[in-house]
């Protein structure tokens, strides 16, 4: 059989993600504060965009009202000093006469802190007089800086310094050692016995129990410097670790033949104590949610509304355009021009989108959650990406993105768009409840519980089968880790 071998014309259709539809997705799964670093990054590549300023609609207005506020300064800078002048003059040419000069100070401190005024008083080296801001914000004070502070106060030697430093640099954010100290002098070329001394001294410092080697270490050190050892604390803390975690006090009790109630009064000692000593130290600032959509009630009905503020107003730069619009502009310049301008349309038309995609989910959410803005947490329903998607005919996966790192305001509380979004656990009566709502009625039945004879697994679930909810014993242990809620052999007290 003869092989032909021929050229074949044919069509085929293919989909294929372009550049401008890869960026357009991208700007859908970032966040708020994301889009905005991508944004100022844009700005800084892209010639042809620029922020829009407020009510100033031209580049020739915005300079313009620049030119107009700097000449407004100049002028009242200049009768400052116009004022400061003649109070000078008046001085040395009476010196008789009485000078106000409470009055004087109170002229030269408007003059340095007065509406811009630092753009025109410059030092020598050409910055501005007032300080930079960043020399001036607080930042939480580490561990390990807090550490070397309290050695700067101790007469060490330079050897001594040498190896505080070393031992203070294996301590980790929790305040434990992390190596011993013979892989630390063998390390380091160090005597073990001065490590070993040094190591004592770091152990004496602030916070109490910093440099323990294991929880039991930095709960006995703490002992030690507040002066609670009794004799009866430390063999606790020694020996019966794991049935005090366990909050097994008869146990103790038999083991150190004493009484439960003694066991209690010295657990409660123990739980005083901190078993992270670096905890206070390093603590990153708290981050603030903005959210992205805002949802309020006008008479009987849920709006949604877009929180625009802070995003930035893009538009394009008309002397770009006008140098596009030029039959004289040729070559690789008309050419790079036409290429930042196809990216700055595509830009905004894709956070144009962005904003409208992410208007579109949170109404139809707010349809479908109707029950829960009304009545609460109890009577949030279950509900798919899919349903969403099918309601607003779009992709699963473009709703996943939409709802990622995306937060809504509501009289109830800021949510992740995700919250809204739960599997869905069976009733008895046919009918089904979000899991979200199930994990808060466990919520609140261990919150109402004798701390005494707290709630297992097994019982939760008997609970729930009354209000006709039907879930496995793991389901309830998964949903109550989920929590951060512990099991109830360790949620018992007897204090």
């Amino acid at each position: 059989m003869a092989l032909d071998l021929r050229p074949k014309l044919g069509q085929r259709l293919d989909v294929m993600m372009t550049p401008q539809l890869q960026q357009a997705i991208k700007l859908l799964q970032l966040s708020r504060l994301e889009l905005e670093q991508f944004v100022e990054t844009q700005l800084t590549e892209n010639p042809i965009l620029e922020e829009s300023a407020g009510d100033v609609e031209s580049h020739e207005e915005a300079t313009q009202a620049e030119n107009e506020r700097e000449h407004t300064e100049r002028q009242a800078v200049e009768q400052r000093l116009s004022e400061a002048q003649n109070i000078v003059d008046r001085v040395g040419s009476d010196t008789q006469e009485t000078v106000d000069w409470e009055s004087l100070g109170q002229s030269s401190e408007e003059y340095q802190t007065g509406a811009s005024a630092s753009s025109i008083r410059r030092n020598n080296s050409g910055e501005d007089d007032q300080p930079n801001y960043e020399n001036v914000v607080s930042r939480a004070v580490s561990l390990n800086e807090h550490l070397m502070i309290q050695v700067g106060e101790l007469d060490f030697s330079e050897n001594e310094k040498r190896i505080a430093t070393v031992v203070i640099g294996n301590i980790d954010d929790k305040g434990y050692l992390t190596h011993s100290v013979e892989e630390m002098a063998a390390q380091e070329g160090f005597d073990a016995e001065e490590v070993d001394g040094i190591l004592d001294t770091v152990q004496r410092f602030d916070p109490p129990g910093v440099g323990a080697r294991d929880l039991k270490e930095c709960l006995l050190l703490q002992l030690r410097m507040s002066h609670l050892k009794n004799g009866i604390v430390e063999r606790i803390v020694e020996h019966h670790l794991h049935e005090l975690e366990t909050r097994n006090y008869a146990a103790i009790a038999k083991a150190l033949k004493i009484s439960i109630e003694k066991v209690v009064e010295n657990a409660s000692t123990i739980g005083d104590l901190e078993p992270i000593p670096g905890r206070p130290f390093g603590a990153e600032s708290a981050q603030y949610i903005v959210p992205d959509v805002y949802v309020f009630k006008v008479g009987d009905e849920w709006v949604v509304s877009l929180n625009e503020d802070g995003l930035p107003r893009l538009r394009l730069n008309s002397y770009y355009k006008g140098l596009l619009s030029n039959k004289e502009a040729q070559g690789a310049d008309k050419t790079y021009l036409q290429d930042k301008y196809k990216a700055a349309v595509w830009l905004i038309k894709s956070i144009q989108q962005r904003q409208k995609t992410i208007f579109r989910v949170s109404e139809k959410i707010v349809v479908r959650q109707r029950d829960f803005f009304d009545r609460g947490v109890e009577y949030l329903k279950p509900m798919v990406l899919r349903d969403i998607a099918e309601d607003i005919s779009m992709h699963e996966s473009t709703v996943s993105r939409v709802t990622t790192n995306k937060y809504m305001h509501t009289p109830r509380g800021i949510f992740e768009l995700k919250y809204f979004f739960n599997s869905s656990v069976s009733r008895s009566d046919g009918d089904s409840v979000a899991s979200e709502s199930v994990k808060r009625m466990i919520a609140d039945l261990v919150k109402v519980e004798d701390v005494k004879r707290p709630l297992s697994d097994q019982r939760i679930v008997e609970l729930l089968e009354q209000k006709s909810i039907q879930l496995a014993r793991r389901t309830v242990a998964k949903y109550r880790e989920q929590l951060n809620i512990l099991p109830s052999s360790r949620r018992r007290k007897y204090f």
